[in-house]
């Protein structure tokens, strides 16, 4: 897969769209580790991202750092966040918890609305790419194989976490929180360190989309957003290594590309509609989204894994 990603862009691939592909997909990859893995559904994921951006964008234009020590630093202060609202909601579970982090974010997004350091609704622009060891980031090419390696790197971690010790902790505390109790494991600790982490990678992901397009914006840190992430990784298969970075693409795209398909469409059919459906991306992404409930309930990818599991029953039998 990370092969085929690598050779996008010499196949004829727009390096920024699939940059911003990536950057959603560790995006709701983080996401998935939370409510895939540890089974908390946090409606304020939104907050790390738009936290990270603002932070990694301020450091990088105000205090002219280097890229990585940019990343880092809003990556760091995507943990921090994470550590603060994490600590004051899971203390409760269920839609409680939910409510709390919800509640939270949007506190975080009048913050930025109001701080004179994030641009208010203008947004923080003009954020520098400057150079990462060494490498000049203001080529697309390059940069692109940086957010690769990032996007890797990051991947790897949650691999590793997931099939780690700590990670089937975290899946016997979806699977059973009263039996894990019960085993004398401190699901609140495990719960803080999951959450923590989710966030730090959210926040390399708000990040990292700062550096690739040069600004950071309210959207970022918009309960919306929150509500995308959750679709990504519903659509593409929660409790999946591959399933959210599917679901990110499917999305993204459509929000990109569905006015050219409407265009098209109208052509082909001579129905003048057609040529609106670029303004009406929120009414497909919920029909996709009413769609997967339906009939894919496990995802995109889960449904293939599904499948695949029934095919070897066939043959073994």
């Amino acid at each position: 897969m990370f092969a085929a990603i690598a050779v996008l862009p010499l196949l004829g691939a727009y390096p920024i769209f699939v940059m911003k592909v990536l950057c959603y997909a560790l995006f709701a990859c983080a996401f998935n580790l939370l409510i895939g893995f540890t089974g908390l559904l946090s409606f304020g994921h939104a907050a790390f991202l738009g936290t990270a951006a603002y932070a990694a964008g301020h450091a990088l234009k105000v205090w002219s750092l280097p890229a990585p020590l940019g990343l880092a630093f809003g990556a760091g202060m995507a943990a921090l966040a994470g550590l603060v609202i994490g600590w004051l909601a899971i203390r409760r579970s269920g839609i409680y918890f939910s409510m709390i982090t919800l509640a939270l974010a949007q506190m975080l997004f009048f913050f930025f609305l109001q701080a004179s350091f994030t641009g208010g609704e203008d947004g923080l622009q003009s954020v520098p790419r400057g150079s990462f060891l060494g490498l000049d980031l203001q080529s697309d090419l390059t940069l692109y194989y940086v957010v690769l390696g990032i996007f890797i790197a990051a991947f790897w971690l949650i691999y590793r976490t997931v099939h780690s010790p700590f990670g089937q902790v975290l899946t016997s505390i979806r699977e059973n929180e009263a039996r894990a109790i019960s085993l004398g494991y401190d699901v609140e600790r495990f719960k803080l360190v999951a959450f923590v982490l989710s966030a730090m990678l959210a926040g390399l992901a708000g990040a990292t989309k700062t550096l690739v397009l040069g600004f950071a914006t309210l959207t970022d840190a918009v309960w919306t957003t929150s509500g995308a992430v959750i679709l990504m990784t519903l659509v593409g298969g929660m409790g999946t290594m591959v399933g959210p970075i599917v679901g990110a693409l499917i999305i993204i795209a459509l929000e990109n590309k569905i006015g050219d398909v409407g265009t098209a469409l109208a052509s082909l059919t001579g129905i003048g509609w057609f040529n609106g459906l670029g303004e009406s991306v929120t009414i497909v992404t919920g029909l996709i989204f009413i769609v997967c409930v339906l009939a894919f309930r496990r995802g995109v990818v889960g449904e293939l894994i599904a499948l695949i599991e029934r095919l070897k029953s066939k043959r073994a039998a």
